[in-house]
Formats: structure tokens, C-alpha cells, sequence
């Protein structure tokens, strides 16, 4: 599924997902209010709501009633983890058959030839 195919929520959850991987997120901080998530991101505010319920699904962020929401301790090497499983499973090996077609080596991509 091509990145604008993919749910607007979805898309807002990798932003925010990058974000926390960054650091620009820390572990244990407060994220902006969920307003703010969408001013930044130019969503409405309800879009951002639900990505966020997701990622309170997924463990990553906890929510402290009448506080905000806070990136969950372990969340970037969760997301670390799932990101990179995510990559192996579906993006990689379409891009290693194309590298193939086009006889790039792992040692041209690292600079070795």
C-alpha cells in the first residue's frame, strides 16, 4: 500500500513513531496536546486522538489523566524493534530483488566497490 493510500491516523502514527525514534520524543516527556499534534501536522484534532489511541494500544505512550500524554519508557526500542521487523518483512525484500535487477551489491550500497 503506497504511503497516500495508507489511513491519515496511520501516517500521523509513523510521523509521531519517527519522532520518538529521533528523539526529538523523549522517553518519559510530555507530547504536545493532542491540538497541538494537529496544528503541527495540519490534521484535525480527531485524527490525532486516534493515532494516539493507538500507540496507547501499542504501549508507547501513557496517559496521565488531566496531565498529557507521555512517551512510555522502552518506546523508541519497541518501536525500534517492530519498525525494523516491519522493514524485513515487507519493504525489504522488494527492495533487495530490485537491487538484484540492477546489480547493486550490499558492498556498492556500503561504499566497499
Amino acid at each position: 500500500m503506497t504511503s497516500a493510500a495508507r489511513p491519515l491516523y496511520l501516517r500521523l502514527r509513523d510521523r509521531i513513531a519517527a519522532a520518538i525514534l529521533r528523539g526529538t520524543y523523549r522517553e518519559g516527556t510530555m507530547l504536545p496536546s493532542v491540538r497541538a499534534l494537529a496544528a503541527e501536522y495540519g490534521a484535525n484534532p480527531l485524527t490525532v486522538a486516534k493515532a494516539c489511541q493507538q500507540f496507547q494500544r501499542d504501549g508507547l505512550i501513557e496517559v496521565q489523566r488531566g496531565v498529557g500524554l507521555f512517551v512510555a519508557r522502552g518506546a523508541a526500542e519497541r518501536l525500534r524493534r517492530a519498525e525494523r521487523e516491519a522493514f524485513l518483512a515487507a519493504e525489504w525484500p522488494a527492495l533487495r530483488e530490485r537491487m538484484a535487477l540492477l546489480g547493486i551489491s550490499l558492498a556498492v550500497l556500503a561504499g566497499e566497490e
